[in-house]
């Protein structure tokens, strides 16, 4: 194996895939073999005339980093769900959104302006 191959070595992955956007979390070794995370976001662009591409991002997370990027990320996440909860509201403004509520479907113009609190999941980057 040269040296390309083992610094690009997968050991551990996970795919998040959210609409147009798909983030790729990898476990990987560097030459010494020691682990590092990279994640990666890849979002599809389809262009008029029915092609696509993809437009990649890629964050390099070193263990030394990895206790301050988790409890950044964390503090992150709490803040903006607290001060704003959980509903995507960029979706609401979609021409073709529909909200579903206990089985039915509402339209922009037709959908209940009260919202019910739901639940999330605290992820460790310690658990990846």
């Amino acid at each position: 194996m040269n040296d390309k191959e083992l610094v690009e070595k997968d050991i551990f992955s996970k795919v998040l895939r959210a609409g147009r956007r798909t983030y790729f979390f990898d476990v990987r070794a560097t030459k010494a073999d020691d682990y590092y995370i990279t994640i990666t976001e890849s979002k599809k662009f389809t262009e008029e005339d029915g092609s696509y591409h993809f437009k990649k991002h890629k964050i390099y997370l070193y263990k030394e980093d990895f206790a301050s990027f988790n409890e950044i990320l964390s503090e992150m996440t709490k803040y903006v769900i607290n001060h704003k909860g959980e509903e995507v509201i960029s979706e609401r403004h979609q021409k073709d959104f529909k909200k579903e509520s206990d089985g039915a479907e509402y339209s922009n113009s037709e959908a209940p302006t009260s919202t019910s609190s739901k639940s999330y999941t605290d992820i460790d980057f310690d658990d990846i």
